[in-house]
């Protein structure tokens, strides 16, 4: 389960960072946001994490678009069911397709734009949403996974300044795996910011 949850928060970190170096204006928001709650004076810890709501928002929206496990993990139906019309068997095989069901637009209002403001107005309906499943069977990991990506972006967010490598945005395609990682690997530049170099300097 460890090991499932590393690779996870790893990859939905690196696609986070993506996104943002892409929208340098939601990065200085939540920038804006860290030093106004936290400040430049010590590290960001996990009891700040709930009160960083557009930090939060950052992080739904992107497991929203890329979900850690686009088809969730496999289940197996325990009756005969008609879902949706169609009639499902007892013991058949089922998966959710979790990152087709973020991007329907009979769902969500522009659901390719990376836009983290969705998650501020209610947007959010567990019916939609569901990046770690819902119900009994939800992922067990949900609540550290949330934690874990939540504490580490934000301490990347208010240690250091992000840039892409050139004018061209970072490539979002999608690679192949259970896990969806990024075709090409990120590649940014960073540098600690002035501001918090002391506070880095003491670690």
């Amino acid at each position: 389960m460890l090991l499932a949850g590393t690779d996870t928060s790893a990859v939905t970190i690196e696609w986070a960072v993506s996104l943002l170096v892409n929208h340098p204006k939601v990065l200085e928001k939540a920038r804006a946001e860290l030093d106004s709650y936290v400040g430049q004076d010590r590290l960001v810890d996990e009891p700040d994490i709930p009160k960083l709501h557009y930090l939060q928002s950052i992080v739904n929206e992107t497991l929203r678009l890329f979900p850690a496990a686009p088809l969730l993990v496999p289940h197996q139906s325990s009756d005969n069911s008609t879902v949706g019309g169609f009639d499902v068997p007892r013991g058949t095989l089922l998966l959710v397709n979790a990152w087709a069901m973020h991007r329907d637009p009979t769902v969500w209002d522009d659901p390719t734009t990376f836009k983290p403001e969705r998650f501020e107005g209610g947007e959010n309906g567990a019916h939609k949403f569901v990046p770690f499943g819902m119900g009994r069977r939800r992922c067990p990991g949900a609540g550290l996974a949330n934690r874990m990506v939540s504490l580490a972006l934000a301490a990347m967010i208010q240690c250091f300044e992000w840039e892409r490598v050139s004018e061209e945005l970072v490539d979002m395609s999608e690679g192949v795996g259970l896990t969806m990682p990024k075709a090409l690997p990120l590649e940014a530049m960073c540098r600690p910011r002035e501001q918090m170099i002391r506070v880095l300097s003491e670690l």
